[in-house]
């Protein structure tokens, strides 16, 4: 007697539906607003915003600009930031210095 079962996708076994984990395994992916971190270019300066050339449409925002753009993105549901700080080639020592220092521009 030949075999009953239709071939997937026309049959679904239920053994991937037994418990959460296994359903987490086989779902398909889904992406939302809570899945995402706003990586942010910050440097130092009052209302500068510098394009950054290898990378179109993101910029460089001073710590006044980046306030307001932190509060839209917040409004928009995105909660996670991740920041990015532009050191002055002059400022950088071989022991990290600034680094440490308690106001340097991530600190702040």
């Amino acid at each position: 007697m030949p075999n009953s079962i239709a071939p997937f996708p026309a049959t679904r076994f239920h053994r991937t539906k037994q418990n959460a984990a296994l359903r987490g395994l086989v779902r398909e992916n889904h992406l939302c607003v809570d899945d995402l971190i706003w990586p942010v270019f910050v440097h130092e300066g009052q209302n500068k915003k510098e394009a950054i050339a290898s990378m179109p449409h993101v910029f460089r925002l001073s710590i006044d600009l980046l306030l307001t753009q932190a509060k839209e993105m917040f409004d928009l549901g995105i909660d996670k930031i991740c920041l990015f700080p532009y050191i002055e080639p002059d400022l950088k020592t071989q022991d990290c210095e600034g680094a440490w220092d308690d106001n340097n521009l991530i600190n702040r």
